[in-house]
């Protein structure tokens, strides 16, 4: 069979950093994928959230042919254009000032860990500052990312990990307040935690946390990346508390499957912190990506996509609902917008495997969260055959 010798050559190649599901996909359409046997597979994981249009979205596919054809790479040593109209349409949606490109979503956490640093140095130049993050959030594999991501199960192989790191409670405002003290640089956290099993912030929790840095002179730093760019119902997440950060990343559905990443920031910020020569990429913000931002941005505005994931998900939430009263395994819903997890007491990756052979894309979170991040662009009929295909995959594994 074609698929084992693509598999088998990939097990002699690639790294094995992941223990991938036994189909290799081929191509897309809308919502749904194909492997290379021809199945179907209604995909509600986007890639991890990064496909919010969809598959072969022809003015996005366009946008980028047409760029192909005119340049793919420059350095950032010249300016060009599709990336100066990026950097605009993502100042306006997030209602930052600054953006600095990245290629990925970990190196956008990177670049804000740096500003911070870089804040406070230029305050009192030292360099002994502190970061609290939280429990159970994830931020990335690189090294700067991992040392603020809270699972140790990830952190301890590459300790010691750079830089001063605490960690708090999630939705605690009582254990951030024990960890404040005078070398505190930053805060940062998920707006909404992705990885550690879909929870939101609590509003409270959130404003107070803003309250002690804007009573300290310490950055609050809003990690988007899952869950920005339209996902809950606001083009950022944050926007929904009405409480800014002052500096903000996020990547994922920001290019819609071109590897794009990005963090931003306050003027004040960034009057304050990163100069020529002390943050720097070769491939961020070339043409090509900017294109791609570009035309995403356009196409959520014509799509009125932010409305249409309030409209849609309101129907999903219904939808996990009726699970949770069907289903004595099915314990608990939440989420926000097209980020939602059901807690289930059976094995979430039997569920997720089992859904997979019913023709359904469907991933995890934490250790017991089924995770909903379907493409923007779903309507109610997939919402409907997506809860026909896991109550299946239910049934294999009850």
């Amino acid at each position: 069979m074609e698929r084992e010798l693509f598999i088998d050559s990939a097990e002699r190649h690639i790294l094995h950093t992941y223990n991938r599901n036994h189909i290799v996909l081929d191509r897309g359409e809308g919502v749904y994928l194909y492997d290379t046997d021809d199945c179907k597979y209604l995909d509600f994981a986007a890639g991890i959230a990064v496909q919010a249009l969809g598959y072969g979205n022809k003015e996005y596919n366009d946008a980028l042919k047409h760029q192909v054809d005119k340049l793919l790479h420059t350095s950032n040593l010249y300016y060009n254009f599709p990336i100066i109209q990026a950097a605009r349409k993502l100042c306006a949606a997030s209602e930052m000032d600054r953006v600095f490109f990245t290629n990925s979503g970990a190196e956008a956490i990177e670049g804000a860990l740096k500003t911070a640093k870089k804040y406070a140095y230029e305050k009192d130049g030292c360099t002994d500052h502190e970061i609290i993050a939280m429990e159970h959030s994830f931020h990335g594999r690189t090294l700067g990312a991992l040392s603020v991501t809270g699972n140790a199960h990830y952190r301890e192989p590459f300790e010691p990990l750079p830089g001063i790191v605490k960690f708090a409670e999630f939705n605690n405002l009582d254990s951030v307040k024990a960890l404040v003290n005078g070398k505190t640089c930053a805060i940062i956290m998920e707006t909404v935690q992705g990885e550690g099993g879909i929870y939101p912030a609590e509003k409270g929790f959130l404003a107070g946390v803003k309250k002690i840095c804007e009573e300290n002179d310490i950055l609050l730093i809003l990690d988007e990346i899952q869950c920005g760019m339209g996902r809950t119902g606001n083009m950022f997440a944050w926007q929904s508390y009405g409480i800014m950060p002052d500096i903000m990343t996020c990547a994922k559905a920001l290019g819609c499957g071109v590897p794009v990443g990005a963090f931003a920031m306050t003027q004040k910020v960034a009057d304050h912190s990163l100069k020529p020569g002390d943050h720097g990429t070769t491939y961020g913000g070339n043409p090509f990506v900017g294109a791609a931002v570009s035309k995403v941005f356009d196409i959520f505005e014509e799509k009125n996509l932010v409305e249409h994931v309030k409209e849609i998900s309101a129907y999903l939430e219904e939808k996990l609902d009726e699970l949770v009263e069907e289903y004595p395994f099915v314990t608990a819903r939440r989420g926000m917008g097209l980020m939602q997890g059901l807690e289930l007491t059976i094995p979430v990756g039997d569920v997720s495997a089992s859904a997979l052979e019913h023709g359904l894309i469907i991933i995890t979170a934490g250790s017991n969260v089924l995770r909903f991040v379907p493409p923007l662009v779903i309507e109610k009929e997939h919402v409907d055959e997506m809860v026909e295909k896991l109550k299946k995959a239910f049934y294999d594994c009850k």
